[in-house]
């Protein structure tokens, strides 16, 4: 048996290289502080990519009887959103481009992973302080995010 050695065909001259056009970097988190370190990962990707920072932070929306009968409509706590805010103003003060996007969401985590993927996310970095949140509630929407991102992905807590 011969085989024939055939040369590899040409790609069209108009097809553009993979990964050619800057893709963000998304910082997320549920309604509570990131945690120190997934901030610090975030904000050195974006530096050394220089790409656009988007910072993420999903609000679940309250189920609206409820919350009309209790008056009280925001989940997120003043100091927690103030935090955000001031981690924001200081990526923004280092010369790096920064988007804030607060999402009020019936699901936090769906938001998070729409977000990540109609922009394009290069990294997604799921940085909420996983101490605010019940184990099993974060190993869910940890699981679910996984399961449904479609860009390298980097969860707070879980390490290099």
């Amino acid at each position: 048996m011969r085989l024939r050695e055939r040369s590899a065909p040409t790609p069209p001259a108009d097809v553009t290289v993979a990964g050619s056009d800057p893709r963000p970097v998304v910082l997320a988190t549920l309604a509570v502080p990131f945690e120190p370190e997934s901030f610090r990962i975030a904000l050195q990707a974006a530096m050394e990519s220089s790409v656009t920072l988007i910072v993420v932070d999903a609000v679940e929306l309250p189920f609206w009887p409820q919350s009309i009968a209790t008056r009280h409509a925001d989940t997120e706590l003043e100091s927690d959103r103030a935090q955000i805010k001031e981690l924001v103003s200081q990526a923004a003060g280092l010369g790096v481009e920064v988007e804030h996007l607060r999402v009020r969401s019936p699901r936090p985590a769906e938001a998070v992973i729409q977000i990540a993927a109609e922009r394009r996310a290069g990294l997604l970095v799921f940085g909420p302080d996983p101490s605010r949140f019940r184990p099993r509630f974060f190993s869910r929407v940890v699981r679910r995010i996984r399961k449904r991102s479609s860009c390298l992905l980097w969860i707070a807590g879980e390490g290099p």
